[in-house]
């Protein structure tokens, strides 16, 4: 036969990769923050503004564990870490600034959601400009201390402080809006400034033996104090963590001043000193590992 008959043999089979459970659990607790800030923004949209910052509130704490639990269960992903910068930008950026408006911007109508955009796109660029930096080998070992502007899920805590205050009793009036605006514009854009500000992630990975108990007691009587008082709490937290954003850029100022002085040092005699590139403010954004493979 010219063309004799043809019969191909069916494609193999793909067979896929069964995924642990210690990859699937830190991408759980992710999906469970992202819920709780969708559930924000309906309290919002129904006036329950009390749950509503419960659920900005839980959705932090949520973001606080996720990226511990991947590290700890070695179940780092690619996929975990687009999850977790999909799930900050609604968490962090789009829930506190609908808040904000349901709350009381939109009396201020226009120019209200102008700071309620700008908050958002903020938050979005804060989250970008973290996945494109790479981590520079030539880092000083005490960079990974800082942040470079105020991270997400802190900027959503800080910048819900106006509702914080009115909980405990501060008039809701049109000047109370109008420094809302101005306050919510300041917080947007320390998340996209430079500023060095103490990341603390470094704090609290070993507890020496005789200080568990001590430890215990102290995490115990905080959440006892939120869930009794949390405006007080939330309030206090968020002026304690104003106040320290100096103190941030004075620490990280005067590691710059030792490794240009030891640099400085080093340097032959006759040969002009020159700061080497790794000193500069704001090169280092080590919010958060990625999750990779």
């Amino acid at each position: 036969m010219v063309f004799p008959p043809f019969d191909p043999a069916p494609p193999p089979r793909r067979r896929f990769k069964a995924i642990p459970v210690r990859t699937l659990l830190p991408n759980l607790v992710t999906l469970l923050a992202l819920c709780a800030g969708l559930t924000a923004i309906r309290m919002a949209v129904e006036n329950r503004l009390d749950l509503a910052l419960a659920a900005i509130v839980l959705a932090v704490l949520l973001d606080g564990i996720d990226g511990r639990i991947a590290r700890m269960l070695k179940g780092t992903s690619r996929f975990g870490a687009e999850l977790d910068s999909l799930a900050d930008f609604v968490n962090f950026g789009v829930a506190p600034a609908l808040i904000l408006y349901f709350w009381g911007l939109q009396e201020l109508k226009s120019a209200g959601w102008i700071a309620a955009l700008v908050f958002a796109i903020c938050a979005a660029l804060r989250l970008a400009r973290f996945n494109v930096m790479i981590d520079d080998p030539n880092q000083p070992a005490w960079a990974g201390n800082f942040f470079t502007g105020i991270p997400a899920p802190a900027g959503a805590i800080t910048v819900l402080l106006p509702i914080y205050l009115n909980f405990l009793g501060v008039s809701n009036g049109l000047v109370t809006v109008w420094i809302t605006f101005l306050y919510t514009l300041a917080i947007a854009l320390l998340m996209v400034s430079r500023l060095p500000v103490f990341s603390g992630k470094r704090v609290g990975k070993r507890v020496p033996p005789d200080m568990v108990l001590l430890v215990f007691v102290v995490v115990v009587l905080f959440f006892a104090l939120l869930i009794s008082y949390p405006w007080a709490v939330l309030t206090i937290g968020t002026l304690a963590y104003l106040g320290c954003l100096p103190l941030g850029w004075l620490s990280y100022r005067e590691h710059q001043r030792k490794d240009a002085a030891a640099f400085a040092a080093a340097t032959p005699a006759g040969e002009a000193p020159t700061a080497p590139d790794h000193i500069q403010p704001g090169d280092s954004d080590h919010e958060r590992p990625a999750r990779l493979n």
